[in-house]
């Protein structure tokens, strides 16, 4: 059984000084329909050009990745989308900072070429490639392009092997072999290998104990939605953090969480935007996506699979990133930041209504002849993130925050009650 020091180290509750400030990422709108199923106006764009100047926008303000999705048909509003790891070069090519995570589908997609893919880009792009193993949660899609669709373990233990050939391709000193369940390999050399040492990070997504074993075993960064209270958040990463001691990874596995911002000069103001955004949700839609979901995690091993507590309210944003309640003035915003760093977070992956936001409240406020609001002096949300609430949090780190989770509960625990 791990030490008490070892889990402790693992849960990030001794050498607390030495922990790495908090990364941010935000996904990217490579698919149609914005980053909500709901009927509000959007002024977010899926097209390369709109894309190249947010990823141009987002690194010089902090941001360190960002996430290009995987689908390979439409519906709940996504009816377009391009391809990420196409899209992605395209978005390495057009910046100097930003690390793009593609995100990449088992099944559909062959380790062989998704390892090959990875290095090469990563080679391009100076190791600026991360990768996002997507297990699978629309059925739909798989029947669509005659894929099988496993249940929700065997989805996991398939990414599992995926996840060790692209290593182990990405890492084999002359050639890798390989035997297992899914994927068979007999000498095969891999040249040129990335230049990241170890190859490009590994991230996965998921809730259910199917994900946290996988991610505790093989993944770089565990994605979790958000959760509505302070013990749930705890649960998800502690389970995860323990199960990385068992495994012999105490410290190797990171935690993020994906979170939908809006903030605003008040919080009744950022407040009135989540509820229009609700009250405006294409119903049929998001009933549709519950049922997916619901029915994509009716097989875990735990019976709970990414959304078993989402409600229709919830998945109005797909990535239950209103649970994270990262809705306020920047300060606030900052503080349940803060909160998150404190509970073993270290990475939030974000996503806005439209980015284009700030430059609609700067024209609205000169017609009006009303007071400038200080969110409309940047030109889009993302930019207003980083440069409003990026900076508070870095001042939090800088002065011992995000490290006593008791302190940081008293400050904004509340809102997770």
């Amino acid at each position: 059984m791990p030490s008490t020091e070892a889990f402790a180290s693992a849960r990030g509750d001794s050498g607390e000084a030495a922990r790495a400030p908090l990364q941010f990422g935000y996904w990217v709108p490579n698919v149609s329909g914005g980053l909500v199923v709901s009927k509000i106006e959007q002024r977010t764009d899926w097209s390369p050009e709109y894309n190249v100047k947010l990823a141009q926008i987002a690194e010089s303000v902090g941001f360190s990745h960002a996430l290009t999705q995987i689908r390979f048909m439409g519906g709940y509003g996504a009816e377009f989308q391009h391809e990420s790891a196409s899209f992605s070069q395209h978005l390495l090519a057009h910046t100097t900072k930003l690390k793009l995570i593609i995100a990449i589908l088992p099944g559909p997609w062959n380790p062989t070429l998704a390892a090959k893919q990875l290095a090469s880009i990563d080679h391009y792009s100076n190791g600026r490639v991360a990768v996002n193993i997507v297990s699978g949660w629309f059925k739909g899609e798989f029947q669509a392009i005659n894929e099988p669709w496993l249940d929700h373990g065997e989805r996991y233990r398939r990414s599992e092997e995926f996840i060790k050939v692209l290593r182990g391709i990405w890492t084999a000193p002359e050639s890798f072999t390989f035997h297992g369940n899914f994927y068979q390999y007999n000498n095969y050399p891999l040249r040129p290998q990335p230049i990241q040492n170890n190859g490009p990070e590994i991230f996965q997504g998921g809730n259910s104990a199917d994900a946290r074993g996988m991610a505790a075993r093989v993944s770089d960064l565990l994605l979790l939605n958000g959760q509505k209270t302070i013990a749930d958040f705890r649960e998800l990463i502690d389970d995860t953090k323990e199960r990385a001691v068992k495994e012999g990874r105490a410290g190797q596995v990171r935690l993020g969480v994906n979170a939908f911002v809006i903030v605003r000069e008040t919080e009744e103001e950022a407040l009135a935007v989540w509820r229009e955004i609700v009250g405006k949700a294409d119903t049929e839609a998001v009933q549709g996506f519950l049922q997916q979901a619901k029915n994509a995690g009716a097989s875990a091993s735990d019976k709970k699979g990414m959304w078993a507590n989402s409600d229709v309210n919830d998945l109005v944003q797909y990535n239950d990133g209103f649970k994270s309640k990262l809705i306020g003035t920047a300060r606030q915003v900052a503080d349940r930041i803060l909160l998150f760093r404190s509970l073993g977070i270290d990475f939030v992956l974000t996503a806005f209504l439209h980015f284009q936001e700030g430059e609609s409240l700067a024209l609205e406020s000169l017609q009006n002849q009303s007071p400038l609001n200080p969110i409309a002096l940047f030109h889009t949300e993302i930019e207003a993130f980083g440069r409003g609430v990026m900076p508070l949090v870095r001042q939090g780190e800088s002065e011992g925050r995000g490290l006593d989770a008791e302190k940081e509960i008293a400050i904004s625990g509340h809102i997770y009650q």
